[in-house]
């Protein structure tokens, strides 16, 4: 076992088909306890990859009844649980590049997902082995389930109804993984693992066909991967699974090491915000027994030297800003430090194309952020700007720069937006939007709602007349008309009149534009300097207004937020801060 490493075996799937439900049931069949990693997952989904090592001992008596008294030779397995949902696609890529072996988990009773398809095309680009896992047979209709019985003895010991259902539901999944070029047999009719790939039904839940899904599992390492498991010395590789602040030891990287080996006192290179740095190992660290490296708590082990494949965790000095999902590498020379260096320099360079129009994208990690642009590149939106870490007040005064307000959004995953960044964006006169979450397609979704409901708003605004400020005198000997409606002559002395409009007199409402008559033409509207006729609903010459009174002509407090982005004469911008003073001092946000 000294010379051959665990194999990494990746869990791939659709959303809620049951990928951490499987590896909460691997975690439980070691004799500590399990935490459940699917509870604590924002939206039961798990959003960064994690890993857990199962040894053999647990995979040997587990699997004995199966393996026909043969023993597994490698260490253990190493699994990685990658997320699911189909915007996860960049880090199930990386996932899928780490892993010797795969598992792609279906839930028989919904067949193939877009998700399911595109990990199917992933796995096979990278041409990784794997067993389909068709889970949740325990909702077939009379489907009698047996916590921890093999998928062997449950087949015999069904109904003829039930199986009818089930091999239907095989059927139907086999006919859907052919098309993407795949032959799918049940896992014990299989006779040449190299031709088909093996399709073993199982309940998560119930913990039924665990065994016999694992001893596939092992089946295919030990007679396909011999030669690959053997890479367990020379310089080590891992990868970024997150960084922590641990008290004690300050800042720390979770790491899947995945080639070669690891020491306390090794020179590393990795990849950071600010291109890639040299640094050493302080501290090695990996998790005991069978916990879940997110969840090892204080459960690790300070060891000196750490061969792949293996879940770890390091310290070291200046781990500032490092990016999560790039690679770390051990180095021992002038040439290999360079090497490295220009790969971890390349690795901090995102490769997301960015345009001069478009939205702002913001996550914790490298794969967050380019699963997001993946995802928004697909439904054709734009990126102007991609960057890692919290929203910040820069973040809402670049989106507000925009030319296009379609485009003045931050979709920020699994990261925070700043209490300043918040105030700005509550002041924001420009529509600026923020829409975060843990979970990508809840952003995608909330910004489709979003960009329709802007969309509305805009055509309104374009359908609709602006109606701007201005101030009239009442002209001496013009009354026309004493009430019901009043009618009188006015001289427009600044900015512009609109049918409509209030009226206000020494900050007060006294009533109402109703009509606008120049001679015998009716008009909507009129500007400085023009003598016009004005009928004035709701005010009685000689009681509210009376000759030679100025009036201020006031606007809706919805124009008003449109004025300020737009262009005013002097005049129309001396009438405008007017009406706004009067205006707040009863609501000190009115206009804003």
């Amino acid at each position: 076992m000294a010379n051959r490493r665990q194999p990494i075996v990746a869990v791939l799937g659709h959303v809620d088909h049951g990928k951490t439900s499987l590896l909460d049931h691997v975690r439980s069949l070691g004799d500590r306890g399990r935490s459940s990693v699917m509870d604590r997952e924002a939206g039961g989904i798990t959003q960064h990859i994690g890993a857990t090592e199962v040894p053999s001992s647990i995979l040997n008596e587990l699997c004995a009844p199966l393996l026909g008294g043969k023993q597994f030779d490698s260490p253990g397995l190493l699994f990685i649980d990658t997320p699911g949902h189909h915007s996860f696609s960049t880090l199930r890529a990386r996932g899928g590049s780490l892993a010797d072996i795969a598992i792609l988990i279906v839930d028989i009773m919904e067949g193939c997902r877009p998700q399911t398809i595109e990990s199917l095309r992933i796995l096979k680009k990278a041409k990784t082995p794997f067993v389909i896992a068709a889970n949740k047979v325990d909702r077939i209709h009379g489907w009698s389930t047996m916590n921890g019985r093999p998928m062997k003895h449950s087949i015999s010991e069904q109904s003829r109804e039930s199986l009818g259902l089930f091999e239907q539901r095989y059927w139907d999944l086999v006919g859907q993984i052919a098309e993407e070029g795949f032959n799918v047999e049940r896992y014990d009719r299989i006779q040449d693992f190299t031709k088909e790939i093996a399709l073993v039904p199982i309940s998560s839940r119930e913990g039924e066909g665990i065994q016999d899904l694992l001893a596939v599992v092992i089946g295919l390492a030990e007679r396909y991967l011999s030669e690959q498991l053997t890479d367990v010395t020379g310089l080590g590789e891992a990868t970024v699974l997150e960084m922590k602040e641990e008290r004690g030891l300050g800042k720390t990287l979770d790491l899947i090491l995945h080639r070669g080996k690891i020491r306390k006192g090794d020179e590393i290179v990795i990849s950071t915000v600010n291109g890639a740095i040299c640094t050493h190992v302080k501290g090695l660290f990996s998790p005991r027994g069978m916990s879940e490296m997110r969840d090892a708590g204080d459960r690790w082990d300070d060891t000196e030297v750490a061969f792949s494949a293996a879940g770890i965790k390091i310290s070291a000095p200046s781990l500032e800003g490092v990016l999560v999902g790039t690679t770390l590498r051990v180095v021992d020379s002038p040439e290999s430090r360079q090497k490295s260096i220009e790969l971890a320099e390349s690795e901090a360079t995102l490769s997301i194309v960015l345009e001069e129009e478009g939205v702002c994208i913001k996550s914790d990690t490298v794969g967050g952020l380019e699963a997001l642009a993946k995802e928004l590149g697909e439904k054709e939106v734009p990126i102007r700007e991609a960057s890692i870490g919290k929203v910040s007040r820069r973040d809402i005064r670049s989106a507000e720069a925009s030319s296009d307000p379609l485009f003045r959004v931050i979709m920020a995953f699994n990261t925070e937006i700043l209490p300043e960044a918040k105030e700005e964006l509550d002041k924001s006169e420009l529509g600026a939007m923020h829409i975060g979450s843990e979970i990508i397609y809840r952003i995608l979704e909330e910004h489709e709602e979003w960009l329709e409901k802007r969309k509305i708003e805009l055509d309104e605004e374009r359908r609709e007349t602006v109606v701007y400020p201005g101030r009239i005198m009442l002209l001496p000997d013009h009354t026309f008309r004493v009430s019901k409606p009043a009618v009188v002559g006015v001289r427009v002395i600044a900015g512009r009149i609109h049918v409509g409009q209030g009226l206000l007199k020494e900050g007060k409402r006294i009533g109402r534009i109703k009509s606008i008559r120049s001679g015998q033409e009716s008009m909507k509207e009129t500007h400085q300097g023009s003598e016009v006729a004005i009928s004035i609903e709701g005010v009685t010459v000689g009681r509210q207004i009376s000759e030679g009174d100025t009036l201020l002509v006031d606007v809706p407090e919805s124009h008003a937020r449109k004025l300020r982005k737009m262009e005013m004469s002097a005049t129309e911008k001396e009438v405008f801060d007017e009406l706004l003073a009067i205006h707040r001092k009863e609501d000190h946000f009115w206009g804003r």
